[in-house]
């Protein structure tokens, strides 16, 4: 199925009933008032996010949505029946943005979570509804108030713990597949990833957690080169990300250490926010490296690069490495969530205090 995590959709809800103006006739009662019944509310278009899907693709082609109008309102005290309501499934992670304005109006975080997009409009209101001591006999209705109607842009941004970055061919799918469930497609030619792939990574019994690979980025991906940094979003819920740097490139003209600062340079200049998140350096491929070589390549590229964080050496085609990775990963989230937690109010009245008892 081809990922889409960009469309744009024209919603609209349905317009309210009529109201009715009508009086009760009946054999022998005269003068019996009004019975015009109000209209029933237009359908409302909402949104719910399901964990099921991960692309917008359903609205690739199928982009106006129109919910029913209200019924009009009838004599016999009889009020119009409500517009069905109109129900649009979205992935977790899809944040809604008025199309004119550019203003976020939604965000849907949990699944299951559940927003209107464009409300129905109320109906309109009968005779009955105007009548009074004073007023007998009205004849006023109201028609039915027109729904919300509105040009919505939404855009994909998939949850995951972590984020892979590097230069295309670094090995990012190759070490996704090895650790997780996922199966992204893997060849020997640059730009292999077109779309992020998401996997789960089991770490042990209910200790797991989900790591993206999105396409690799090239130096002026800010400008739009390759295929730009249309991608680099999906990182920006991140909680840590891993630059893999292949420190055994086919063409022995490539500099690492120099396309590893471009990755740097074109984050930066992208978001700073995401600049600024936890990376981790994980030096691949080293089984193409002689044994004996390894220790000084490996000092050699950290020093160039002037990493003081942590460094992880691996061969994600062997697995060499991967497992003490995911381990440190899943305690570096796990101390992450910890620390995001509300701190729990403790009733003073059980609090040790230094020095009681002695």
């Amino acid at each position: 199925m081809k990922f889409v995590d960009e469309a744009t959709i024209d919603v609209a809800a349905g317009d309210g009933g009529n109201g009715c103006a009508s009086f009760r006739h009946e054999k022998y009662k005269e003068f019996s008032g009004p019975d015009g019944g109000d209209g029933g509310r237009g359908g409302h278009l909402l949104a719910v996010a399901d964990a099921s899907l991960n692309t917008l693709v359903d609205f690739r082609f199928t982009r106006r949505f129109e919910a029913h109008r209200g019924e009009h309102g009838k004599g016999s005290d009889m009020f119009g029946v409500k517009g069905d309501d109109i129900v649009l499934k979205m992935p977790v992670g899809t944040i809604i943005f008025d199309a004119e304005t550019g203003e976020m109006l939604h965000e849907l975080l949990q699944p299951g979570e559940q927003i209107v997009l464009a409300k129905g409009g109320d109906g309109g209101f009968g005779n009955m509804h105007y009548k009074s001591s004073t007023n007998r006999a009205p004849r006023q209705k109201t028609p039915g108030w027109a729904g919300e109607r509105k040009t919505l842009k939404l855009e994909l941004k998939v949850l995951a713990d972590v984020g892979l970055l590097g230069m295309p061919n670094a090995g990012k799918s190759t070490f996704i597949a090895a650790v997780s469930n996922a199966r992204p497609k893997i060849a020997d030619y640059p730009f292999t990833t077109l779309h992020p792939n998401l996997g789960v990574v089991r770490v042990a019994p209910e200790k797991s957690f989900v790591v993206a690979d999105v396409p690799g980025l090239i130096e002026g991906a800010s400008e739009g080169a390759g295929l730009g940094h249309q991608f680099l979003r999906h990182l920006q819920r991140t909680r840590l990300l891993l630059h893999l740097v292949d420190v055994a490139p086919f063409d022995e003209a490539v500099d690492p250490v120099a396309q590893a600062k471009a990755i740097v340079s074109e984050l930066r200049k992208f978001d700073q926010a995401l600049y600024d998140k936890p990376r981790w350096l994980v030096l691949n491929k080293l089984d193409m490296v002689p044994a004996e070589e390894r220790e000084a390549r490996v000092k050699d590229v950290v020093k160039r690069l002037k990493y003081k964080g942590p460094v992880f050496e691996i061969s994600a085609l062997t697995r060499e490495g991967c497992e003490r990775l995911v381990q440190k990963v899943y305690e570096h989230l796990a101390k992450v969530h910890r620390a995001t937690l509300d701190p729990v109010d403790v009733d003073p009245r059980f609090v040790s205090l230094p020095g009681a008892g002695d």
